[in-house]
């Protein structure tokens, strides 16, 4: 019912930038949360960062003050503008949402994108 693509991915050196973006489509009502969680190999799943529908944010703190995560509601979009970036922010990159859909307008769906390779290089 929902779908999350991600774009923006690929490789860097270290202290450059690259900017993520997550486009939902589908049967949407509402989108009350995007983020984005990153795995690197041999590790878990972990939050980057999240915003709500009312723009309030958090980061982790590995990425607080070189990462900045935005959303345009009327796009169902949510962007990751990731600066000064480091070898350890190499990993997959997920798009993740809380999602209103028509046929469960009393629920809120999570839902994951595909995810986008992250490579910075030393």
């Amino acid at each position: 019912q929902v779908q999350l693509v991600e774009f923006g991915g690929g490789l860097v050196q270290a202290g450059g930038s690259l900017r993520l973006s997550c486009a939902a489509s589908g049967n949407i009502v509402n989108i009350n949360f995007m983020g984005w969680y990153r795995q690197a190999p041999g590790t878990q799943r972990d939050l980057v960062a999240r915003i709500t529908s009312t723009g309030s944010t958090n980061y982790a703190d590995s990425v607080k003050g070189r990462f900045t995560i935005s959303r345009d509601n009327a796009k169902n979009t949510v962007y990751l503008e990731m600066n000064s970036l480091k070898p350890e922010d190499t990993a997959v990159y997920y798009c993740n949402a809380g999602v209103v859909v028509i046929s469960a307008p009393y629920r809120t769906l999570e839902v994951w994108g595909q995810g986008t390779l992250v490579t910075v290089s030393s």
